[in-house]
């Protein structure tokens, strides 16, 4: 039998953050082998990855990342089945790690592939489920680019968001992260007016024809009606028309172009754990 120190746990714990009485099961079972107890603890990680595969994953961390020129940035969230979990230094560092993989992956698929400690983004995962003994995954993917991109992570990580603006001009940054904080405090379904789906649209002025029914108003006006209060629809759900969240005397739009007149908001995108 060969003779496990503490030292050698220890390294195979730092490796892969594995629970020292796992390390030393490992170690024992692999002889003293340092590679193959990282695959007796990675083929654990397997097991309990596949019988955990239906379990739900709602908690986790949200992560938002610009790259150095601020004219890309990426957003995940790393799920997992619990909040106490979530809240971990380890798991909050993995969310941030894989983040700044994210910005160099054109897809999900791609960061999944990216090598990470030797091993895959996706080992990674199937490992890390083996050790803390939840589901853990990627739960969402997003990137964005522009001109000037700024991001924001709300308090517990819990809601990260990306903001593009149409020029790196004077006051973007602290403009694209007021728009960011504004993205996530008030949950846009689209930037304009513009990127608001035809169901949506035809449902809004549906339920805003069964409201004036039920006021009476006569059936030939009701379409035209309807459309008009469309508006008020556009103003509280598209992220350039909604108040200002620190001067709700100004439009989002407005507030950007008192930063710069041609200034314009280009694009969002906002990922929130259930």
């Amino acid at each position: 039998m060969a003779n496990i120190t503490a030292a050698d746990v220890n390294k195979l714990r730092q490796t892969t953050g594995a629970g020292m009485m796992d390390c030393k099961k490992a170690l024992v079972e692999a002889e003293g082998d340092f590679d193959k107890a990282i695959e007796i603890l990675r083929k654990k990680g397997q097991k309990v990855a596949a019988n955990r595969a239906d379990r739900e994953s709602s908690e986790g961390a949200v992560i938002a990342v610009v790259n150095d020129a601020q004219t890309e940035g990426a957003v995940i969230s790393l799920n997992c089945e619990t909040d106490f979990v979530a809240k971990n230094e380890s798991f909050v560092k993995l969310a941030n790690d894989f983040a700044a993989l994210a910005l160099e992956s054109a897809t999900l698929e791609e960061l999944l592939a990216k090598p990470y400690s030797g091993i895959t983004v996706g080992e990674k995962l199937t490992e890390q489920t083996g050790v803390i003994g939840e589901k853990i995954e990627i739960g969402a993917f997003e990137k964005l680019e522009g001109p000037f991109v700024g991001s924001y992570i709300h308090a517990g990580n819990r809601i990260a968001t990306l903001v593009s603006l149409s020029a790196n001009v004077d006051g973007a940054e602290e403009a694209a992260r007021n728009v960011a904080m504004q993205a996530a405090a008030m949950a846009p379904i689209a930037l304009n007016e513009d990127g608001v789906d035809a169901e949506t649209v035809e449902k809004e002025i549906e339920i805003a024809k069964d409201q004036l029914r039920q006021e009476g108003k006569p059936e030939a006006m009701l379409e035209n009606i309807a459309k008009g209060k469309l508006g008020r629809f556009f103003k509280d759900n598209t992220l350039v028309n909604q108040d200002y969240i620190k001067d709700s005397k100004l439009s989002v739009s407005a507030y950007v172009k008192s930063i710069d007149a041609s200034l314009t908001v280009t694009g969002f995108k906002r990922v929130a754990l259930a």
